[in-house]
């Protein structure tokens, strides 16, 4: 346990597959610079600067776009909302809790699209009016009614 590490023992493989990267100060992109020094690292800051990749705009982190919500949006505190194609803190990765448009509300129902209407609408035509326990024959409650193949088609 006393040689584990590379620098312990003087290993001429050290950190080989070790992978590194050095971040720029003006626009905090990540250079990657896996196997250089010191001086190596320096100048792939230096390539980069001149380069034009460097914008100082980009320096600006991403941020939670709920109200009154300051949290920094990293690589490993962020949640993408597949329901309103929006990227939210963990505080807020709930449909509710940032207010999304598609997503459940507080009390756990989902607000109906035009889509979801119509479909509803035109089943109610198909029953002729007739709600979900009524019966269109003067047959007992007990029995099955017949479940015919329904040709109606949403609008």
């Amino acid at each position: 346990m006393e040689h584990r590490s590379y620098k312990s023992h003087t290993c001429p493989k050290s950190g080989r597959t070790d992978r590194k990267v050095v971040v720029c100060p003006t626009c905090s992109t990540a250079i990657e610079t896996t196997g250089c020094d010191g001086e190596a690292e320096k100048a792939a800051l230096q390539q980069h600067e001149s380069s034009g990749h460097c914008d100082p705009a980009k320096k600006k982190k991403p941020t939670c776009p709920v109200r009154r919500c300051r949290a920094v949006l990293t690589f490993s505190n962020n949640s993408f909302c597949n329901a309103c194609q929006v990227r939210v803190c963990l505080q807020h990765r709930f449909p509710a809790d940032h207010g999304c448009k598609a997503g459940p509300t507080r009390d756990g129902s989902r607000p109906r699209g035009v889509d979801e209407e119509k479909l509803l609408i035109a089943l109610f035509v198909a029953r002729h009016g007739k709600g979900c326990g009524e019966d269109s024959q003067d047959a007992p409650a007990s029995s099955q009614p017949k479940r015919t193949p329904s040709s109606v088609k949403a609008c």
